[in-house]
Formats: structure tokens, sequence, C-alpha cells
């Protein structure tokens, strides 16, 4: 069935929830000016749990002896649909997605109340929308209200976040292959652009060849605003602009994702824009792509958060002491942060319904240690190297920027790289070979 993935996740939290009750709303439609929208994405929490892609939804789920999961979502309407498109209306989308109920949206207010009444805890993300606190406070009182014929409110509210995110942090089967396939649209997205890439064109036209590719096998759009950075701008680490032209004796950095069934990919690639690797971008370039190898070789279960990060730098800070750019040993510079005027950023961050996706990178024990990695985590691995022109270093590496990223998925036996875009300096030449 489709929506069992879905149906199973609901069971999950509502065996957490207790005597509790829990309410979580999809993101409203925005406004892009005027009358026109933004394109509508719905929120990622109740996407894990529904797989319902409308907007104007909600749903209550009530754990204990007797649970129920409630859909409230809009009525069909023929006029609106003529507008817009489809709608499931609360008759069909129970069955469809899998809820014991569902009820007109229009109904949540009257309903809300009632729903909430008795329930030891209610759960709710708090903070998140001032609207919704605002309803979920006004139904709070009208149960306040009862307290005289017996209806007692829940007595404690809490964040449904921390149980959330926890069990989005590790993916199951159904999302583990949403996200290879994510991966494997992006990839090929990449490969596109390295072998449209010529001198001369506008960063903008290799975004336009992304976004073809990843529209034309079945991805929903980018995943995040892309960065195509040529030349110095790659220095500039969320660099957007997208509208320079690329010179032939310079790398560019494209960092770009897609999104298939709500889920995001993340690769980023580094490529010269002539075809051929110099001998200065190739050097740095092979000191980045070892410290990824390292970093990926690091991933495995039991390792810490922390611990592929430490693979990375370690890689970097040699390549950094080669270059003659810091003096030194290896652990002195990792000490001493001796590699940061060039390499500023974590080597990578969790990855799925959000490109920076939920869960915590420690612990939260006294010590504060890091989360140790368990099979079904997915992660960016993504070190880089970037010299600016305006820093102390040789003329020959100014405006030089590299990062490599790729994705990847913690296994029993130890990870799976699931991107697959060209990276070595021959795989990268072959691919961009015009002749």
């Amino acid at each position: 069935m489709r929506h069992q993935p879905y149906s199973s996740r609901r069971q999950q939290l509502q065996a957490e929830l207790g005597d509790g009750v829990a309410i979580i709303p999809t993101a409203p439609e925005r406004l892009r000016n005027r009358d026109a929208h933004y394109p509508y994405r719905f929120d990622s929490y109740f996407w894990y749990l529904t797989g319902f892609p409308e907007p104007e939804a909600t749903i209550v789920l009530i754990g204990g002896k007797e649970p129920r999961s409630i859909l409230f979502c809009r009525e069909r309407d023929e006029a609106r649909e003529i507008w817009d498109g489809f709608r499931y209306g609360p008759e069909t989308a129970a069955d469809a997605f899998g809820f014991s109920e569902a009820h007109p949206m229009a109904m949540l207010e009257q309903k809300l109340p009632e729903l909430i009444a008795n329930r030891s805890v209610l759960w709710h993300s708090l903070g998140h929308d001032a609207d919704w606190d605002r309803r979920i406070a006004s139904a709070l009182n009208a149960v306040r209200a009862e307290s005289r014929n017996g209806i007692r409110a829940p007595g404690e509210i809490r964040d449904l976040r921390g149980l959330l995110d926890q069990m989005r942090l590790t993916k199951d089967l159904h999302e583990i292959a949403i996200m290879r396939r994510a991966a494997d649209i992006a990839s090929a997205g990449h490969a596109r652009a390295m072998r449209a890439c010529r001198p001369g064109m506008a960063e903008y036209e290799l975004e336009a060849e992304l976004s073809y590719e990843f529209r034309r096998r079945g991805a929903a759009g980018h995943a995040y605003t892309p960065i195509v950075a040529g030349g110095a701008n790659a220095c500039i680490l969320h660099y957007v602009e997208n509208n320079r032209l690329l010179a032939g004796h310079s790398l560019v950095l494209i960092d770009a994702g897609c999104e298939l069934d709500g889920y995001a990919s993340d690769i980023t690639r580094t490529f010269p824009v002539s075809g051929r690797f110099s001998p200065e971008q190739r050097e740095i370039y092979e000191i980045v792509l070892a410290a990824q190898q390292a970093a990926i070789d690091a991933v495995r279960p039991g390792a810490s958060f922390m611990d592929y990060h430490q693979a990375a730098l370690r890689v970097l800070s040699q390549g950094l002491i080669d270059l003659k750019l810091i003096t030194g040993s290896v652990d002195g510079a990792i000490e001493s942060e001796a590699y940061k005027p060039w390499y500023m950023h974590r080597t990578g961050h969790w990855l799925g319904l959000d490109v920076h996706d939920v869960g915590e990178y420690r612990t939260g024990s006294e010590d504060s240690a890091w989360v140790k990695l368990v099979p079904g985590m997915t992660l960016t691995v993504e070190p880089g190297l970037y010299f600016r022109p305006d820093t102390n270093v040789p003329q020959h590496l100014h405006g030089i920027g590299v990062r490599i990223e790729d994705d990847v998925l913690v296994r029993a036996d130890g990870c799976m790289v699931y991107t697959s875009a060209p990276k070595t300096v021959a795989e990268i030449e072959e691919v961009m070979c015009h002749d």
C-alpha cells in the first residue's frame, strides 16, 4: 500500500505519545506577489507522517489504548478544482492515506477541544508558528472552561520536534530508496553541467543545465538555491548570484541538489572551465579529494559525527603544510586551528527531508559527546579549501576555491556513497573532453 510507510511512522509516534495527543499542521501557502503564490512545499514533519501533498491540512494523533489518526483537509470544491486542480477531500483521503478518520479543515476549530480533552500531554511544535500557538491556547482555554463538568485539559505541553527529530534521523527503507534516486538525478545534472561548460558561458547557463536535467528526470526541482561559482566566487561559501561569466583559466564550483518526493540530494563538484586542470588547480583539488576520501572511510557505525571531520582536517592540514602556508605538525595545526583561513566549515551535515536535516549532533549529556553514527543515518561529506584573492597566499593560488561533496548512508558494514557524479581528475577531464 502506498501509505504504508507513513502509517507505520504514525503508529511508531503514537506509541511514544502515551495517553497524549499530538497536533501536526502542514505549511501554509505563501504569496509571492499580489495573487500569485510561491510553488507550494509541504511541511517536512507533516509529510514524514502523511505523504499528503495538499495545503490547508492538519493531523491529530491520539495515543493510548485506543489510538486514532485523524486528518483534517480541504473539502472537494468543483469551482476551485477548475482553477487549482484536484483535491482529495476527507472521504477519499482517509482511505488513500491510511487514516482512521478524516474531516473538513473547517471543522478543526470546533473539534480540537474535544480531541485534546482528558489527555495527559499535548504535543506540538511550540514557537514554530505564532498563529498555531494561538489556536492551541484557544483550544486549551475551551477545555479548561469545562472543568466543572469533570473535563480536564492536558496538564503538560511538550515540544513534538524532539520525538520526530529522533525518528527522522535514521532513514527507513522507503526513504533510502527515494534518496538514492534523488542522488542519481542530481549526479546526472552535475555531469550534464560538466559536459556543457565552455569558457565565456554565464554561471546561470550551467544552472539552467542542472534545472533541465533535474526536471527531465522527474525531480520537483532544486532542493535549495544552487551555487554556481566561477573563479573567486567559489571562495564565497553561499554565493548564489550565479550571474558572472566563466573565465577559461578558472575553476567553477557547483553546489546543487534536487528534491524528489520531498527528499533532498546535496552534491558539490569543482571542475576547470576549460576542461583541463592547471598544475596549481590540480594540486589543490587532489588535497581536497584525498581529504574527502579519508572522511568517507571514517563514516561507519560506532564512529562519532566528529570523527569524519577530524579525518578530513588531518589531510587538509597536511596539505596546507606541504603548500608551506602553515608550519609545524598536523596535530599542532588542528589544535591551533591554523587551517581556518582556508577551511572554515565542518565536513558535513545530516541530510533528508531538509537539506540540513533535523537531528542533534551532540548527545546532550554532561560531557556533550558527539552523536554516534548508526545504520540508516544519512549525511554529507564535503571538505574544501578556499584561497580568496585578498588573503596572504601566493599569487598562483588566488581565487582557487575547491569543495567536493557527496551524500553518504551509514550501513552496518561501513557506508555507501549515494552520489556518482564524476569526481577524480581523470573522470572530470574525460567527461569534459570537447574534442
